[in-house]
């Protein structure tokens, strides 16, 4: 079934094409929302928001995007909300991914390590930095994609690409920037 045919279930309120959206989207809107919020007690209840959204306002979809645009754009906004109203006091670990069984210890350090500096320098940049970078890089959006679901222009995408990806590389240093 189509994914605008799904939403179209959705809008009528039909409970099975809401769950089997909500399984399809779950695991990609997830990373994203880690990415964004940065604090993993929040995620299932910025995700959870963003499918309530997406379950009240199913008959809004036009079908002038995609599904998954739409989506993101709801979560983008629900993770700005929260991030508005979170309390920074007591920031939360990120779950770590299970490093493969057959990986050479070695590897493996130098992989957590890389992806622990990673997560340090990620976690300076701006809300709208860390979007367009996890959107560019962990789900391979383009920027028409991308301004879609931030509601700017493509050139501001670009822009805040640009800044991104300078003020990563600043505090990555010269090492850093070249193990990316």
């Amino acid at each position: 079934m189509d994914e605008a045919d799904l939403i179209g279930l959705v809008a009528m309120e039909d409970v099975r094409a809401f769950e089997a959206l909500y399984r399809a989207y779950y695991p990609r809107l997830r990373r994203f929302l880690r990415g964004m919020l940065r604090q993993s007690t929040m995620v299932d209840e910025v995700l959870d928001d963003t499918m309530l959204v997406a379950w009240r306002k199913a008959h809004t979809f036009d079908a002038t995007s995609r599904v998954s645009t739409w989506l993101f754009a709801i979560a983008y906004r629900q993770a700005l909300k929260a991030l508005r109203r979170v309390d920074w006091s007591l920031p939360d670990p990120i779950d770590e991914p299970a490093a493969p069984r057959d990986a050479e210890p070695d590897h493996e350090l130098e992989h957590r390590q890389l992806r622990e500096r990673l997560d340090a320098v990620l976690v300076q940049l701006s809300p709208e930095h860390r979007a367009v970078i996890d959107l560019t890089y962990f789900h391979g959006c383009s920027c028409k994609e991308i301004a879609d679901i931030v509601g700017c222009p493509v050139a501001t995408v670009k822009t805040r690409m640009f800044y991104a990806r300078r003020h990563m590389k600043a505090l990555l240093g010269d090492e850093g920037a070249q193990a990316l």
